[in-house]
């Protein structure tokens, strides 16, 4: 039942917000885009850009992470570090990120509760972590658009038994807009923009047109 006396203009605690999340990218690397056949491979690597320039822009703490870099699936798509030329990636055997010490450490240091995962394959490398956060009491958002699996079927499934367990499926822009979240935000509104323009399609163009005819700080 709502009582109407406390009911106030506030945001959800279940909302993302850039003090309350960390954005995990697992094993977008050659070999696995390659096996990916759940969606267009171009766009997977676009949304998985505009996911790492969301992250950036809010100063959300990240993990980067790849399977068997060396040995069989080569190194990270050259996106990511060229957004966090700093950071670490952190290598494993382990196709569950889960089980990998140095992994679940580089989580656990960022001290947030809400993990946001993309990743390949869906049904492998990004199901596995998910389940196994969600087991440990933490909240799990998984960007659809960001991870690919082998086939439609297999990304899927992957998702819905995701949400079986409690996880929330999101978008990239979903989550860029979540952060952002009020246009009043001027401290964040012209990287928000940058990056619509720069990956987010027909929205992107929008924005272009509306700052070409309304001004540069037409509302997104």
């Amino acid at each position: 039942m709502v009582n109407i006396s406390e009911v106030t203009a506030a945001p959800s605690p279940d909302l993302l917000t850039p003090d309350n999340c960390a954005v995990l990218f697992i094993d977008h690397q050659p070999q696995m885009f390659f096996g990916t056949g759940s969606g267009d491979r171009t766009a997977i690597i676009n949304s998985t850009a505009g996911l790492a320039k969301a992250a950036k822009a809010f100063d959300v703490p990240v993990v980067l992470s790849t399977v068997a870099a060396e040995s069989f699936s080569g190194p990270i798509m050259p996106q990511l570090p060229e957004v966090f030329p700093d950071q670490k990636i952190i290598d494993r055997t382990t196709m569950n990120a889960w089980e990998d010490s140095a992994f679940v450490e580089a989580v656990k240091a960022t001290g947030r509760k809400k993990l946001v995962l993309a990743g390949l394959w869906t049904e492998v490398c990004v199901v596995l972590p998910a389940l196994s956060a969600l087991a440990q009491g933490y909240e799990v958002y998984v960007v659809t658009d960001a991870s690919g699996g082998v086939s439609p079927q297999a990304h899927e499934h992957a998702i819905q038994r995701m949400i079986q367990g409690g996880a929330v499926p999101v978008t990239w822009v979903q989550v860029l807009l979540e952060l952002q979240r009020d246009w009043a935000r001027s401290e964040t509104y012209m990287s928000v923009m940058d990056v619509v323009k720069e990956h987010a399609g027909a929205y992107g163009l929008g924005v272009v047109y509306a700052q070409a005819v309304i001004g540069a700080h037409a509302a997104g």
